[in-house]
């Protein structure tokens, strides 16, 4: 039996019960003590907000990590979030790869380099939307695996993983130099385990770690153990989450370990944009009020699912996630910023400037809000020290520049938007004897040069209002006319000031604080980013880029989409502080003369590579020459095969011919059903599938293409098998059954929208006719009799709305067979009763892999000829147009060249593959990934790191489709010229 090792003191002096840890130093620094109480985390006594950015290091190359983590700093993100995939690094039984992309030692020094904190996040399950939740697919192979809890076999495994990994994340915490603060133990196990069995198997984790050197604090999320503390997931809700983890863990501090930016999105599904950025904002600011002191952004940034990574949810039988990872987060899958970045990095400016306030602050009970408002508006607050933020929200559905009165009789003009949350500052010191009250956003509040700088911002057009309490306060300059009133019954100075696209700049001396208002537009505010300083605690500022690089050597380079834009470097930069246009910035930083409009389109953006539309052409004829010892059908991981294809191939006989079944009760992936090199049908809805396939009279040859679409990356039951898994079956028959469900003297249809208010027993009945196996797919609810026997449904849970159940052993022959189960809720996507008989079951199969798909012989073919117009199949018939051919799978390969690309531009590539069906991408020996051309993803990546001056494109299509309109493109900003800022 291990010893148990010890857990975190909690120190029981003091009434905030801090817990408190010596953590170790950086080189160049006095050691920092980590303590926390219920606010925050503290290092060295000093509160701080955890603003974190999750970006994972094994979606991209390694050459792209430098650059998202320093978008993520400059968006005021202080700490990165990053899971660890067991598959990346064990790919193989005891082949591990930390090198290169995988490289995760080097990008938690890279973080430590840039100055960033890191939550790590090592599993071993991750979900994150990853094939088989990080698990590598050779570990189900094991016999008597149970994943997820106590299974010795499972642990044996684990073990061995934390021996290989735990190690580089211990040499890098701050206890040793590094910037790894905090480590999470296990990922959302309260989703599906929430029992004794659950706590045992989460201490086994969390002392696996402490075991091997973890000596940070440990956390979680959904879900906890002794000695960790928690965080909450979620996208929206967040007072319930508080004060759920407040009555668990009232003594820690409260973070959102997973704050939902975007989403995923999955093959043949809508595109994930309904989180919008107004949204985006609202949560944050809910987030904010409710007293949340940690935030991460999940995803920062998304990246892409090279390789066929790209996992699979629940939910239906065919939620298979898309190559692309953007996940509509703050920087897109290329990197770039988004709108959803503005409003990320203007919040955290926001926490940023008034974090000591918000740190410490306490929620004003709703009783002793005093401010008086009018309808359609709601106040919430938060105060410390005499000084309050109160929470503005809108329930109106327009914009309403409007007031609100505070206790003292201050009356405040506000603007707001339909559903906003504003911020109100009110009286909150700034320096000695100086106070600010203000609707107005204020999005810095710091020293540049010793002058205290406010950056104040609203929508262009926009008036807002600045009360600043101080003695003797005078404006010194403006560039901007500005209204200043003065109460004559104290000492408050009302500023009445407008927001204009152009940047303006007023000064003012409180006594002996100077003080300097930047005010912004919010479009100016977008384009303005901190940067670290030349002093020390000093930064610098650059408004008017639309985006901002920071390079290794210390350079800064700005994109600048509007040469008429107005440029402002504030703080100490290499020429002191400037005021340009655009084009005199460029002007200045490039030539030695003004440039003018001709020469400024001198600076012409790239060309975007061509693709032939002659590509070379290799056929594939399908064929399987590799007999399974049991003669069955054997799925991917007991084939020894990861990701790719697998083609199943048998006879059979036919005496008549016509059209028939082929049932495939365990198949969890796309399949297209061949018969005598005739394509059938494409399966998409799997689980278990009857295909109508047409066979000739005697001899048939039956073919079935998988592909590998994800395993599953989130389930109680995790470890599918992929591919064809166990016998096929010929004949049977397949029933939609969702319509003419008897509950009491009412017939329900399940296809329809019901608006029933209790859950009726609903019933069905069905007759075998000759058949003796049945499976019921789709949308089963848990309840479900058979015959009166209720059928055992392991792991089901009624938000997954999917599950496949074998009712074969509760069936009657000869009578008539009776189905029941509670209804739950409609329209149903899918319910299907597929019957067969076991007679049936075809035999002698034959398989090939990967192997057998590869191109065989290259030929060249001209554009437009007949045999080159492929096309896709109609899956249920086998007809085609006349430009379609005859729907065999092919591979297209393409040279073409990179054209050098200037310092002045910087580009990102991606391939639109218009007209293709499905298939896999392949660019210079790396695997891009998947495609399929259902939606929603229209473009894939071509990572610009990946590109040689002589490049080779491979695209293998399962429909051999035409590849004349695939072309290479580059985004948007690619046309932007970047200049040195200096």
């Amino acid at each position: 039996m291990r010893e148990k090792p010890s857990l975190l003191v909690q120190d029981q002096a003091g009434e905030n019960n801090v817990d408190s840890q010596i953590i170790g130093s950086t080189s160049d620094q006095l050691p920092l003590e980590l303590t926390y109480d219920q606010r925050s985390f503290m290092l060295n006594g000093e509160r701080v907000f955890l603003n974190s950015a999750t970006i994972h290091y094994f979606r991209m190359p390694k050459e792209e990590w430098r650059q998202l983590l320093v978008k993520a700093k400059l968006a005021g993100m202080n700490c990165i979030d990053t899971y660890f995939a067991w598959n990346v690094h064990e790919p193989e039984e005891g082949q591990w790869n930390f090198e290169g992309d995988n490289d995760c030692g080097e990008f938690l020094d890279l973080c430590a380099e840039l100055g960033m904190w890191v939550i790590a996040r090592p599993g071993p399950f991750i979900c994150a939307e990853w094939d088989f939740g990080g698990f590598p697919y050779w570990l189900g192979t094991k016999p008597d695996m149970k994943f997820r809890e106590n299974n010795e076999t499972y642990l044996h495994y684990v073990d061995l993983y934390f021996d290989q990994l735990v190690p580089i994340i211990r040499k890098r915490q701050i206890s040793s130099g590094g910037t790894v603060i905090l480590v999470q133990v296990e990922n959302e196990y309260e989703y599906i385990k929430d029992d004794e069995a659950a706590s045992e198997h989460m201490i086994y984790l969390r002392d696996g770690l402490l075991q091997r050197g973890i000596d940070v604090p440990l956390i979680t999320c959904v879900g906890g153990a002794e000695g960790t503390i928690e965080g909450a997931n979620f996208w929206s809700g967040a007072d319930g989450h508080y004060a759920k983890l407040r009555a668990k863990q009232p003594d820690t501090p409260k973070m959102v370990t997973e704050f939902w930016t975007g989403w995923f999105e999955n093959w043949g599904g809508p595109s994930a944009i309904q989180k919008t950025p107004a949204l985006l904002e609202r949560r944050i600011m809910e987030i904010l009020q409710t007293g949340y002191t940690g935030i991460s952004h999940y995803m920062f940034f998304g990246g892409t699912n090279f390789g066929g990574y790209g996992g699979r949810t629940i939910g239906s039988s065919d939620i298979f996630m898309i190559t692309s990872y953007d996940y509509d987060a703050p920087l897109n899958e290329y990197g770039r910023v988004t709108e959803k970045y503005a409003v990320t990095k203007t919040v955290s400016y926001f926490v940023d400037a008034f974090g000591p306030l918000l740190l410490q602050s306490e929620e004003v009970p709703t009783e002793q809000i005093k401010i008086r408002h009018p309808e359609g508006l709601s106040v919430r607050g938060r105060t410390a020290d005499n000084q309050h933020i109160w929470f503005v929200e809108s329930h109106k559905g327009e914009r309403e520049g409007t007031t609100i009165t505070f206790e003292d009789g201050r009356t405040l003009p506000i603007t707001v938007n339909p559903g906003q949350i504003i911020p109100v500052l009110d009286r909150v010191r700034l320096a000695d004897n100086v106070y600010v009250t203000s609707g107005a956003l204020i999005t810095g509040n710091e020293m540049i040069n010793g002058e205290l700088n406010l950056f104040i911002s609203a929508d262009s057009g926009q008036r807002s209002v600045l009360d600043l309490e101080a003695s003797a306060l005078e404006v010194v300059s403006s560039s901007m006319q500005v209204l200043v009133e003065k109460d004559s019954t104290r000492d408050l100075y009302r500023f009445d000031l407008f927001h204009f696209r152009e940047p303006g700049i007023i000064r003012l001396q409180a006594g002996d604080v100077s003080i300097r208002l930047i005010v912004l537009d919010r479009d100016s505010m977008n384009r303005t980013w901190r940067l670290d300083g030349v002093s020390q605690n000093e930064h610098r500022y650059a408004i008017g880029f639309d985006e901002v690089q920071m390079l290794a050597n210390g350079q800064v380079k700005g994109a600048i989409s509007d040469l008429d834009r107005t440029v402002v470097l504030l703080g100490e930069w290499q020429d002191g502080e400037q005021t340009w246009t655009g084009r005199e910035f460029i002007a200045r930083t490039e030539t030695s003369e003004p440039l003018s409009a001709s020469s400024v389109a001198a600076l012409t953006p790239p060309v975007v590579p061509t693709l032939s539309r002659s590509p070379e052409v290799a056929r594939v004829k399908l064929a399987a020459d590799q007999r399974p010892a049991s003669g069955q059908p054997e799925h991917f991981s007991q084939y020894g095969q990861d990701f790719g294809y697998l083609l199943y191939e048998c006879d059979f006989e036919s005496p008549n011919g016509g059209m028939t079944h082929i049932v495939l009760p365990d198949l969890q992936d796309t399949a297209r059903v061949y018969v005598n090199q005739v394509e059938q049908a494409l399966v998409r809805q799997v689980g278990a599938a009857g295909v109508n396939i047409q066979a000739t009279q005697g001899h048939n040859t039956l073919q079935i293409l998988v592909q590998q679409m994800g395993r599953l990356n989130f389930s109680p039951n995790l470890g599918e098998s992929k591919g064809l898994a166990g016998p096929a079956y010929l004949g049977g028959s397949v029933q939609d059954i969702r319509r003419d469900w008897q509950a009491a003297d009412t017939s329900i249809q399940l296809d329809e929208v019901n608006n029933l208010t209790e859950a009726p027993l609903l019933s069905r009945s069905f007759e075998l006719n000759g058949n003796d196996r049945a499976i019921l797919v789709g949308a089963v609810s848990k309840g479900l009799r058979v015959n009166g026997t209720e059928v055992p449904m392991e792991g089901y849970h009624d938000w997954f709305s999917f599950a496949t159940v074998d009712l074969s052993s509760y069936l009657r022959q000869g009578e008539v067979n009776t189905l029941e189960m509670p209804y739950s809720k409609s329209p149903l996507e899918r319910l299907e009763l597929i019957l067969y008989r076991s007679a049936d079951e075809l035999s002698g199969w034959r398989m090939a892999g990967n192997d057998a798909l590869l191109p065989q012989q290259w030929e060249t073919q001209e554009a437009g000829s007949p045999s080159s117009l492929l096309g896709e199949h109609a899956a249920t018939t086998g007809n085609r147009t006349a430009n379609q051919g005859d729907g065999q799978p092919a591979w297209y390969r393409w040279n073409f060249e990179m054209p050098a690309v200037s310092d002045h531009y910087d580009v990102n590539v991606k391939l639109r593959l218009t007209g293709m069906s499905k298939g896999t991408l392949h660019l210079n020996g790396h695997d891009l990934g998947r495609y399929w051309q259902i939606g929603p993803q229209e473009d894939y990546k071509i990572p610009v790191t990946w590109l040689q001056e002589e490049n080779e494109l491979l695209l293998f299509d399962e429909e051999g489709r035409s590849p004349g309109r695939i072309r290479l493109l580059f985004d948007k900003p690619s046309r932007y010229p970047w200049v040195s800022i200096k």
